[in-house]
């Protein structure tokens, strides 16, 4: 069970708010696809989605992450239910059905979207009122990307979502598919045959760089036990429920793009600049340039700072 408490603090009183699941678990899965990106970052493509008469099911939610990875939402309405076991079904036929699959991105999204799928991040969440020990400990002997997400109702106005545990697991992309950038506009648009992945970009940067990185990912794992990484071919993001922070490698220096507003910054030029007009790869509107161990330094409150608003 969870152990999350919610007080209402006024004029030197506490007040603890009792939480509650949703009196329907459709009331809440609705809830959840219209604000979906808000929720988990993930753009919302179908609910409900029927697989045929041969699998004869239907898929609570679908949708396409911040990382253009595949989501299967299946969210758990019974405490007998096995909703992993279901999702896990999914997610086969997911893998089974990849044209249909972008057939319904290009529809929804468009034909850009569609051609940048990164396949290999295709995750499962469930979304539940709470998990058994037996639950957790399943998810850990399953080598895919899936996610326990545990939600509570405080009062009429209070959704709390928890991310109970995770298993991430690195696949090899077996699509050929090239992804093109991440909120990047024509004018600063890259040609994509030259664009190197990232465990290229980290094999050619300076060994002192490499260093860097290798400092900056120790930092932001020892943020909280929620933490997790994913990697794209062209960078690495850092998330909870949603990327808090990205990185691109240079030959010698580091980029890290950060889910923070620039109007809330100094910014420094040379170290922060505001890329929200300015195409880039991953997500964030804050951009840092690291070369140094105490460029590293500045940077911490910042990677803090987006960890705890992420």
């Amino acid at each position: 069970m969870s152990d999350i408490q919610l007080f209402r603090l006024q004029t030197k009183t506490a007040t603890e708010l009792t939480a509650s699941a949703a009196a329907l678990e459709r009331n809440l899965q609705s809830l959840i696809e219209g604000q979906m990106e808000t929720f988990l970052g993930v753009r919302f493509l179908a609910t409900e989605y029927a697989t045929g008469k041969t699998h004869r099911g239907r898929i609570d939610s679908l949708g396409l992450d911040e990382n253009n990875c595949p989501v299967i939402i299946e969210y758990k309405r019974h405490s007998n239910e096995n909703v992993i076991n279901q999702g896990l079904f999914y997610l086969d036929w997911l893998l089974d059905h990849k044209a249909e699959f972008r057939w319904l991105v290009m529809e929804t999204l468009g034909k850009e979207v569609a051609d940048s799928v990164e396949w290999s991040g295709t995750r499962l969440l469930c979304i539940a009122a709470d998990f058994t020990r037996y639950d957790q400990h399943a998810v850990q002997q399953i080598p895919r990307n899936i996610e326990l997400i545990r939600y509570k109702l405080f009062g009429e106005d209070l959704l709390l979502l928890e991310l109970v545990n995770t298993q991430t697991v690195a696949e090899p992309a077996s699509e050929s598919a090239k992804p093109v950038p991440v909120d990047a506009g024509p004018a600063t648009a890259k040609p994509q045959g030259k664009d190197k992945g990232f465990a290229e970009q980290l094999e050619g940067a300076a060994p002192e760089i490499q260093a860097l990185y290798a400092d900056l990912r120790s930092f932001v794992f020892a943020l909280g036990d929620d933490v997790t990484e994913k990697q794209p071919k062209l960078y690495v993001a850092f998330r909870k429920l949603k990327n808090f922070a990205c990185v691109v490698m240079h030959p010698n220096k580091m980029l890290v793009i950060l889910k923070l507003n620039p109007d809330t910054v100094a910014l420094e030029e040379g170290f922060s600049r505001d890329v929200r007009q300015i195409g880039h790869w991953g997500t964030g509107d804050l951009e840092l340039c690291l070369r140094s161990a105490a460029d590293l330094e500045r940077a911490k409150p910042l990677l803090e700072r987006a960890y705890q608003e992420g």
